[in-house]
């Protein structure tokens, strides 16, 4: 005989459960199925994993069900770790691109409406315009008219097909990549120096910093202008933002300027503050900034100093506080800690969603805890490492001779296994680099130029079957 608990009861019990515990409760029989297959529960954990889920986001991966969209978001963002080298296709795609050789991806995560794997590339041309490539059919899908002035900086929102520009004189425009023409068009009074576009709380903005150290944030699709706020005597070099878009943080690498973290609704929702809210964080010389994946409020800096060079790690946690009737924000140091002495100082930086820092010097791949615990140590010799990209998920190391080392974060513990090597069927040239490293779900995209010659995507696609 069946007993059957009073269903709120029941959900408040399942809730505590992880994803895998609440597939092995649906199993019990047809009422506990039923519960454990409840949308609230399944939407809780995407929110916990990925942040951006909301009904929109269902909609256009063509899923009925938050369940659905669990499982199949997992398979995805595992699809390369299972992989072998003989699963990707190898693609060398020439390309016309300005000195900068600017490329982001513009399909969300690879996924389409019916489920099969895509990747759309968005590249700046040096015939000032900007155009669309399919990396798995190797063609162009779409291209912009020819601007009046060359184009400098480039970045894309993929889940909207969305991409912004600015030229040489700092005219902004915003772009479908469907139609001929630009969406909205506005300009800065000087030029722009940082630029980067988010889905906010409210809504999808882009946030833009000039060489006189102001931030400007409009809205999109119209781009009005939002917000002004003068954040340092100079342009700062860097605009990152937390996973939930909460906290944004402005930095430049220069002695007397510390980076500051803004409360993002201060700067989007000026008729309920009186002023920005934002706090310094005491750390300078910033080289580095990197927010730990699936966690909003916590983020690691790294800077280097001195000579022979000195790296310091240090992780601060962000937090709000009301004082009065006014809002204020804190960064608390949580841990810090100076880098061992290796041959060569860092370059790259990345963190796990367990506090796992992942640096990589010339030579080596190096994993500690953000207190400084060394925990793991690949070694790269005579090779060396020019590019390094870092995921919830995965690891990828660009070797000088154009190859790829994919990686894996262990799922029950803090360290990392390599799953594979990717070859590049024509190595780097000696006076080649790496521009760009990008991945998504269902590819890895190289843009490499051959020394002072043109660049070339040097595309893995995967051959997946949903």
């Amino acid at each position: 005989m069946e007993i059957h608990l009073p269903s709120l009861p029941m959900l408040k019990i399942l809730s505590y459960l992880d994803a895998y515990n609440l597939l092995q409760a649906a199993q019990v029989n047809k009422n506990w199925n039923a519960l454990a297959s409840s949308d609230v529960l399944w939407r809780k954990l995407c929110q916990r994993r990925w942040h951006y889920c909301d009904m929109v986001t269902l909609q256009l991966q063509g899923k009925e069900t938050w369940k659905q969209f669990f499982i199949y978001r997992i398979w995805q963002e595992h699809a390369k770790t299972r992989a072998k080298p003989e699963d990707f296709t190898y693609k060398e795609i020439p390309v016309e691109c300005g000195f900068y050789g600017y490329a982001c991806y513009i399909s969300g995560h690879g996924l389409t409406r019916n489920g099969q794997g895509k990747s759309v590339i968005c590249m700046v041309s040096s015939k000032n315009t900007i155009s669309t490539w399919d990396i798995h059919k190797s063609v162009i899908t779409w291209v912009s008219p020819v601007q009046p002035a060359s184009i400098n900086l480039l970045t894309t929102l993929p889940d909207m097909h969305i991409a912004v520009t600015v030229d040489i004189q700092s005219t902004i425009k915003l772009w479908d990549c469907h139609n001929r023409e630009a969406l909205a068009t506005n300009n800065l009074e000087s030029p722009c120096k940082s630029l980067k576009a988010v889905i906010s709380k409210d809504g999808p903005i882009v946030l833009v910093g000039d060489t006189l150290g102001n931030l400007y944030i409009f809205r999109i699709p119209d781009l009005h202008l939002i917000s002004t706020v003068n954040v340092f005597p100079y342009g700062f070099d860097e605009i990152d933002c937390s996973p939930q878009k909460k906290w944004v943080l402005l930095s430049k690498n220069y002695p007397h300027i510390l980076p500051k973290v803004f409360y993002m609704s201060s700067l989007l929702r000026t008729s309920e503050f009186s002023a920005p809210v934002s706090t310094i964080l005491e750390f300078s010389l910033c080289q580095g900034a990197f927010w730990t994946p699936r966690r909003e409020d916590r983020i690691t800096l790294m800077s280097r100093s001195g000579f022979p060079q000195i790296t310091k790690f240090e992780t601060f946690d962000m937090k709000l506080e009301g004082i009065g009737n006014k809002v204020a924000v804190q960064g608390k140091l949580i841990a810090s800690f100076f880098l061992p002495y290796y041959e060569e100082s860092p370059n790259w930086i990345g963190v796990s969603d367990k506090d796992v820092i992942v640096c990589s010097t010339h030579f080596f791949l190096l994993l500690f805890t953000i207190n400084g615990l060394h925990l793991q140590t690949f070694q790269y010799c005579p090779e060396t490492i020019v590019r390094l990209c870092v995921d919830p998920v995965h690891v990828i190391v660009t070797c000088n001779n154009g190859s790829l080392d994919v990686y894996a974060w262990e799922e029950r513990s803090l360290l990392l296994r390599k799953c594979y090597r990717l070859q590049n069927k024509r190595p780097l040239p000696l006076y080649g680099f790496i521009n760009n490293l990008l991945c998504d779900d269902v590819s890895i995209v190289q843009l490499m130029r051959d020394g002072h010659g043109p660049y070339s995507l040097i595309a893995y696609a995967l051959n997946i079957c949903s």
